[in-house]
């Protein structure tokens, strides 16, 4: 489990964000940063200093994995 905790501000975490090349003009993207503690954080692009969501490294592989085979698609 993550040391950090949900919800933390995302300012406040060292981390390097990263923003997928798909990302548009109008800010509707997800950004990904890898913490120290193995966990991945997410934040809203449009708020940097709002809230992160912590997720453990297997949490996020579980979720791409889905993604990548469709599992998903229904939401879109």
């Amino acid at each position: 489990m993550p040391v950090m905790p949900n919800g933390v501000r995302a300012s406040a975490l060292d981390a390097r964000w990263i923003k997928s090349r798909h990302s548009n003009a109008e800010g509707n993207c997800v950004e990904v940063a890898a913490l120290v503690d193995g966990g991945i954080a997410l934040r809203n692009s449009r708020d940097p200093d709002g809230p992160a969501l912590v997720y453990t490294a297997a949490e996020v592989a579980a979720f791409l994995a889905g993604a990548k085979d469709g599992e998903f698609d229904h939401l879109l």
